[in-house]
């Protein structure tokens, strides 16, 4: 019986019309090749299916081949809520999806770890500086978290998506979430909302704080002094209850900001429940753009957080960051647009 023959180096070189020693500098993440031949020879990968040896890679550059995108929470543990969350919220698919979408053509694998206490950091990092993988993106969750500090101190590459709580040497990848949540109050007082208040996340984590200094400044300039706001935690029963609350205040709002559209999901039903109607009683604006937003009835106008391209950023900063410790600290900010339908 024939067995197929694997493509090779050899094979790639052919269809890149390079050397050898070209497609394997490439593939190995060696330094100085032109920018133009990386593209060819990538290229050349994807047509002929070749799949580099990991093993043998990691025997000339020392590396694993992995790098972890670590989930830092609160006291989680392995039946923890949390994890059933992680597959439901279209936040985290979408992290996952941008990251892979830089490193699959690289060659590198992407492992998922959650850690929600100070020990399992502190293992974590351990871990990592022994070689299990060879940097992390890292989603911090808690509003104090020691995570980001122990990887820069343990030498550790690391790029985290959304800024830092609390100022530390790391690459970052967040938005402009305080422009975003701006839009959001342009968008209800274009709708001639006068009564207006917001769902927001936890007040201590960096892109909850910002969304609500924006939204209530971008209200201020606009003469509207007051916002009462709830809090939520990001999840749909949390902006549920929230709306209930808003709904049971005096006055009852006619137009309100929520800061993400899972939460946004369960204000619609809050806002249904109380036999009103979206837009005409409330007009609702949510945040992320995500799947929720489409599946929402009626549709929900949002703010477009442009997740996979800031976590397929986060993923080249983390590989430029493994081939130059040394290089500068960078951030990298994106700016969200309003994204219209039918709810606001």
């Amino acid at each position: 019986m024939r067995t197929e023959r694997l493509p090779t180096l050899e094979d790639v070189a052919r269809v890149a019309g390079v050397s050898r020693a070209t497609v394997s500098r490439v593939i190995n993440g060696i330094r100085n090749v032109d920018p133009q031949l990386h593209e060819v020879v990538w290229e050349a990968v994807g047509r002929t299916g070749y799949v580099p040896n990991r093993l043998a890679r990691s025997l000339v550059t020392r590396r694993s081949g992995t790098v972890a995108l670590v989930v830092s929470d609160t006291d989680s543990h392995d039946d923890d809520p949390f994890l059933s969350r992680f597959f439901a919220d279209p936040y985290f698919g979408r992290v996952v999806g941008g990251l892979m979408s830089v490193l699959r053509r690289q060659g590198v694998q992407l492992a998922l770890q959650i850690v929600g206490t100070d020990e399992a950091r502190r293992r974590f990092v351990g871990d990592l500086r022994n070689g299990q993988a060879d940097g992390a993106v890292v989603l911090s969750l808690p509003p104090v978290d020691p995570l980001p500090r122990l990887l820069t101190d343990g030498g550790v590459p690391a790029v985290q998506i959304g800024r830092p709580a609390e100022p530390v040497p790391i690459d970052y990848v967040d938005l402009a979430n305080d422009t975003g949540a701006a839009l959001a109050a342009e968008r209800l007082l274009s709708r001639g909302c006068q009564r207006l208040a917001m769902i927001s996340g936890p007040a201590d984590v960096p892109a909850s704080s910002d969304r609500i200094a924006g939204f209530r400044r971008a209200l201020a300039r606009r003469g509207h002094g007051w916002v009462p706001i709830e809090t939520g935690n990001f999840t749909r029963d949390s902006g549920e209850a929230a709306m209930r609350k808003l709904l049971g205040g005096d006055p009852q709002p006619d137009g309100v900001f929520v800061a993400n559209d899972l939460m946004a999901l369960g204000a619609l039903a809050a806002v249904r429940e109380a036999g009103l109607r979206v837009p005409e009683d409330v007009a609702m604006v949510g945040f992320d753009d995500s799947s929720a937003a489409v599946a929402a009835s009626p549709a929900l106008t949002t703010i477009r957080h442009p997740l996979e391209d800031m976590a397929a950023e986060a993923a080249r900063l983390l590989l430029a960051r493994i081939e130059d410790p040394d290089m500068r600290v960078s951030s990298v900010i994106y700016e969200p647009a309003l994204v219209e339908r039918d709810s606001a």
